[in-house]
């Protein structure tokens, strides 16, 4: 078993997801490490999407939709995929206005309406704000740990990247293709508009429909750049890595693997695991012998499972992991195994 270095790993990189099932401890773990990287003195952004909102109960203190410093290098932002849902597609209203008629207007806001309700509307709009979050922090973080929401939620998101780069460039290509066929029915019968063909252009600006594709065209690429940026971002095991993190149960255990499957298919990085909770060695009570026999089955499982990927466990503790102290205790417990010693 390859043992996972958390230092070296938060020293080098740019941007770590953590992620893994709901109940696993990701949140907890996401926060000790970022703010291991902010005492070892790199400017850490922590960032949660988990709708679960317990970011701010771990550091024990107010964190919300503004970024938030919490500690020395430590900075923290929750993200609500409701709320970004909502601006998200307020954001895209405001973009395609300038491109429709006014009648088109009411039935463009019902479409977006309906889209609201639609499968992956959270992830599209959380994708977005991550994208512009990745590229506005550059210049102002060393680090970025992303506390990602359950992994079903966390698959569908990674995958958008590619699924809306191609998305993006179909519609480029569809606006480039009836811009390119206006300007040849222009050519072909000058003086008359599309819109109106028996109008005069003095009536209707003819001009202003090369004018309105020209900006479509320049937001639709600006998206595309974005998307392909995270994406290639996403892709650099040079500086993205995905963290998961799992208890030694059975359930945890499976849904890591499939999750692991899916991420190492996609291409994305994954820098290793986090099994977290695992019993002390030492233990008198029979009850706790006994779960310990059974918690040995499933570490022996990981190791046949995932056991090709750098790993490091985490001991359960006494109490809950609740404020910086603790988190800064418990992160002493990820000091590489030639320091602790």
């Amino acid at each position: 078993m390859k043992t996972l270095d958390t230092d070296t790993l938060i020293a080098n990189h740019r941007l770590l997801l953590v992620g893994g099932k709901g109940g696993v401890g990701k949140t907890t773990l996401a926060a000790t490490l970022a703010l291991r990287a902010a005492d070892a003195g790199r400017q850490v952004l922590l960032v949660s999407t988990d709708p679960a909102h317990s970011l701010a109960d771990a550091l024990d203190r107010p964190v919300g939709p503004r970024e938030t410093r919490v500690a020395a290098g430590l900075t923290a932002l929750e993200i609500d995929p409701e709320d970004e849902a909502d601006a998200y597609l307020e954001r895209v209203l405001t973009q395609m206005r300038p491109f429709v008629r006014q009648e088109q207007l009411r039935e463009l806001t019902r479409q977006l309406q309906l889209s609201r309700q639609s499968p992956g509307a959270q992830e599209a709009a959380l994708l977005e704000r991550l994208a512009r979050l990745l590229d506005e922090s550059d210049t102002r973080f060393d680090l970025i740990v992303l506390d990602t929401a359950p992994t079903g939620h966390t698959l569908r998101l990674l995958s958008l990247p590619e699924i809306m780069a191609v998305w993006t460039d179909g519609l480029l290509r569809h606006n480039e293709r009836a811009s390119e066929l206006g300007q040849v029915l222009q050519h072909l019968t000058p003086g008359r508009d599309l819109d109106s063909p028996l109008g005069k252009p003095e009536d209707h600006a003819t001009a202003g429909m090369a004018a309105r594709s020209r900006d479509l065209t320049a937001t639709l690429r600006t998206r595309q750049q974005l998307f392909h940026r995270m994406r290639d971002r996403l892709l650099d095991a040079s500086q993205s890595g995905f963290l998961f993190v799992l208890t030694p149960e059975r359930l945890p255990i499976l849904e890591t693997h499939r999750a692991l499957d899916s991420l190492t298919a996609s291409g994305v990085p994954v820098a290793g695991l986090l099994i977290n909770r695992v019993l002390p060695e030492g233990i008198e009570s029979d009850f706790l012998k006994a779960r310990q026999v059974r918690q040995q089955r499933h570490l022996d499982d990981i190791q046949i499972r995932m056991g090709h990927l750098p790993q490091r466990q985490v001991p359960l503790q006494q109490d809950d992991i609740q404020g910086i102290e603790d988190l800064r205790a418990l992160g002493s417990l990820l000091r590489p195994p030639q320091a602790a010693s």
